[in-house]
C-alpha cells in the first residue's frame, strides 16, 4: 500500500514527506512516497496533491507532467482518498480568480476569490496561526478540536457553492474556508505539515481514512 504525495514543482515537499512519514510511524498507515510519475499514483491507495503559489501556475505545473491529472482524476473516480493542501486544495473548485479567471478540477463547486477582511488592520497574505472552527465532523478532522491551531500562508480562499462540502473555517475578518470535504475528497487552506499537532492529526487521519 503507498500514499502518493505528488510532485509537479510546486513548493517544496520535504516537511510535507517528513510529516506523512512520521505519522505512518506513530498510527501505521501505507508507504509515502514523493513522485512525478503517473503510473505510481495509479497504483496507489492514497493521493496528497499539495499546492504553493498561484492557482494558474500550479494547475499549469500539474497539466505540464504528462497523464498525471487524468489519472488522479480516474482514481478520484474511483474512490481513492484524495488530500489537497492549500493550493491544492483550491485547485479542486470550479473556478480560480487570480489573475483572470482559470478553470478548475471542478470536482466540488466553488471559486477561489481574494481575502477581503472586514477589518482594514488585518494584511494579507493571511499568515500565521488562527483557531479553527469545526463547521461539521469529519474522519480526517477526529480529535481535533474547536479553536485548535492550524498554520496558513494564503491570499485567496474558496467560497462553496454547497455549505455541506464546509467542514471548518476560521476567522479572519469574517469567516474563511480552512477545511472542505465530500466523500472521498478532503482538502484543506492550512499547511497540515507545519501546524504541528492539529496538522499531524489530520495527517494521521487521513493515513487511515476509509470513506
Amino acid at each position: 500500500m503507498t500514499c502518493a504525495i505528488i510532485d509537479y514543482d510546486s513548493g517544496n515537499l520535504h516537511s510535507a514527506q517528513k510529516a506523512f512519514e512520521r505519522m505512518r510511524r506513530e498510527v501505521g498507515g501505507p508507504e509515502v512516497v514523493v513522485t512525478s510519475d503517473p503510473e505510481v499514483v495509479r497504483k496507489a491507495d492514497r493521493i496528497v496533491l499539495p499546492g504553493v503559489g498561484a492557482f494558474a501556475d500550479c494547475r499549469r505545473g500539474l497539466l505540464a507532467v504528462a497523464g498525471m491529472y487524468e489519472v488522479i482524476e480516474e482514481r478520484v473516480q474511483a474512490g481513492t482518498p484524495f488530500m489537497g493542501i492549500c493550493v491544492g486544495m483550491q485547485l479542486l473548485a470550479t473556478v480560480g480568480r487570480e489573475f483572470g479567471d482559470t478553470p478548475g478540477f471542478d470536482w466540488i463547486g466553488g471559486a477561489i476569490t481574494h481575502l477581503e477582511p472586514s477589518t482594514p488592520a488585518l494584511k494579507v497574505p493571511h499568515m500565521g496561526w488562527n483557531e479553527l472552527r469545526i463547521a461539521q465532523r469529519h474522519p480526517v478532522l477526529a480529535g481535533i478540536e474547536e479553536g485548535a491551531h492550524a498554520y496558513f500562508v494564503h491570499s485567496f480562499h474558496m467560497s462553496l457553492d454547497d455549505p455541506e462540502h464546509l467542514l471548518a473555517t476560521v476567522n479572519y475578518g469574517g469567516p474563511v474556508t480552512a477545511a472542505i470535504g465530500r466523500d472521498n475528497l478532503f482538502g484543506t487552506q492550512f499547511h497540515p505539515e507545519k501546524s504541528q499537532k492539529t496538522g499531524l492529526t489530520a495527517i494521521g487521519n487521513f493515513l487511515n481514512w476509509t470513506p
